[in-house]
């Protein structure tokens, strides 16, 4: 079982998978603070200045919060019930960023694909014996 495993683990497609993940996890990484930092802030100021991220509404306040009631994070921390509606705006911008990042990917890869295919392909074995066979028929 050991040497299966062993096995399993070097063939390409697991460590492929592997590194897809890891750099996978990184770029959405990436994404999240171009979301965040960059273009979160510009939506913001075309929209009068407002943070997506604290835009939430407010559910329920838990037992004992003093802190301010329009800090989410603060709320969020203290186990206050609410629906955190910028939050997910932010999310829903951060996954067609990186969806159409990995369209952009996968329609370069098969364009490239595509180009490889399209190489003029030269005569095959079969075709090239026949040439030959023929060829030394007529000298025969």
């Amino acid at each position: 079982m050991l040497q299966e495993f062993k096995e399993f683990i070097a063939r390409g497609n697991v460590l492929d998978l592997a590194v897809a993940v890891i750099i996978g996890g990184a770029f959405g990484t990436i994404v999240t603070s171009l979301t965040g930092d960059l273009i979160m802030p510009v939506i913001g100021a075309i929209f009068g200045g407002a943070d997506f991220s604290n835009h939430f509404v407010l559910l329920s306040v838990p037992a004992g919060y003093t802190g301010s009631l329009t800090d989410y994070a603060a709320l969020k921390e203290a186990g206050a019930a609410m629906i955190g509606y910028g939050a997910f705006i932010t999310a829903v911008i951060n996954f067609v960023i990186l969806a159409f990042v990995i369209f952009l990917l996968v329609r370069t890869a098969n364009k490239l694909i595509a180009k490889k295919a399209d190489a003029p392909a030269g005569p095959n074995e079969v075709d090239l014996l026949t040439e030959i066979r023929d060829e030394l028929k007529k000298r025969s």
